[in-house]
């Protein structure tokens, strides 16, 4: 996971876990277990926030939607547990035709279809 982004709700970052002590990947790796083996994900896993920034520092384009892009900021033992469970089952999924952002149309697009 790439350094230096924003913490989530959770107020963890990635240097805060990569430079914890080695057990807390152990913990980390039953508490998954456990969550798959149960079937329920803690609350704590869904919150986060979104934040739109612009993309172009002009005010007199601010106006425009596609001048805009959203990111959303989750925890980081969340972001971690996705990723785990996409290397897992990443071979059974596929994505949505409405996932319009990533593949390559814009949100303009997406509104349009709405």
């Amino acid at each position: 996971m790439k350094r230096g982004r924003a913490a989530g709700s959770d107020k963890l970052t990635i240097e805060n876990l990569a430079h914890s002590h080695p057990v807390l990947f152990v913990i980390l790796a039953k508490l998954f277990n456990i969550i798959m083996s149960v079937g329920y994900v803690p609350y704590g896993f869904i919150l986060s926030y979104t934040v739109s920034l612009p993309k172009v520092d002009s005010v007199s384009s601010t106006k425009a939607v596609d001048n805009y892009r959203a990111i959303s900021i989750s925890p980081i033992v969340s972001k971690i547990f996705e990723r785990c469970m996409l290397k897992k089952s990443s071979k059974f999924l596929c994505s949505s035709p409405n996932q319009f952002v990533f593949k390559g149309s814009s949100c303009g697009h997406a509104i349009y279809s709405v």
